[in-house]
C-alpha cells in the first residue's frame, strides 16, 4: 500500500520558481553526482515501507498542493555535529498535479494514495502554463486564483 509525504516548499513562491531552482541545482552538480535531490528532515517516517512502495514527495506552494517528486529512497544521515536526520531522496523531475488548497503545518504529513491529487495530463503544457502564469503581476495572479481561473 502506497503512502506519500507532503511538505511545505518554504522560500519558493511558484511552480516556475521551483523548476528554475531545480535547474540551477542540477547545473551546479553536473558531472559530480547522480541527478537526484534530497530534503533533510528530523523525523524518519514510521511508514517508510509504504512511502518506498511508489510514494512521492508532494510540495505545498503558497497554500496549494501542486507538484510532486517521486521518492527514490530514505537515507539515514548526520549533520556536521552528528545530529541524525532522514534524507528524503527524490527524482528531480517536477511533476505538476491538480491544485488542492492546503493549510500551513510544520514538518511533513502523510498523504494516502486515494487522497493524492491527480497528475496534470500534459506535463509539458502544465509547466509552460506555470511559467507563463509567473509573468502576471502577483496581485492579478492572486485575484485570478481566487476566482478559480488559474
Amino acid at each position: 500500500m502506497t503512502v506519500h509525504l507532503v511538505k511545505l516548499c518554504v522560500g519558493i513562491d511558484s511552480i516556475a520558481e521551483l523548476v528554475r531552482y531545480r535547474e540551477e541545482m542540477a547545473a551546479k552538480r553536473r558531472g559530480k553526482k547522480p541527478l537526484e535531490d534530497s530534503h533533510w528532515t528530523r523525523s524518519f517516517p514510521r511508514r517508510a515501507d509504504e512511502v518506498l512502495d511508489g510514494g512521492s514527495l508532494y510540495w505545498v506552494i503558497r497554500g496549494q498542493l501542486c507538484v510532486r517528486h517521486r521518492i527514490l529512497r530514505l537515507d539515514e544521515v548526520e549533520d556536521e555535529a552528528g545530529k541524525p536526520y532522514c534524507a528524503i531522496v527524490y527524482d528531480p523531475t517536477v511533476i505538476v498535479t491538480e491544485m488542492h488548497p492546503r493549510r500551513a503545518f510544520q514538518g511533513w504529513r502523510y498523504l494516502e494514495a486515494e487522497d493524492a491529487p491527480a497528475d496534470r495530463p500534459d506535463q509539458r503544457a502544465a509547466l509552460a502554463h506555470a511559467l507563463a502564469e509567473e509573468e502576471l503581476p502577483a496581485e492579478l495572479r492572486q485575484e485570478l486564483r481566487g476566482l478559480g481561473l488559474l
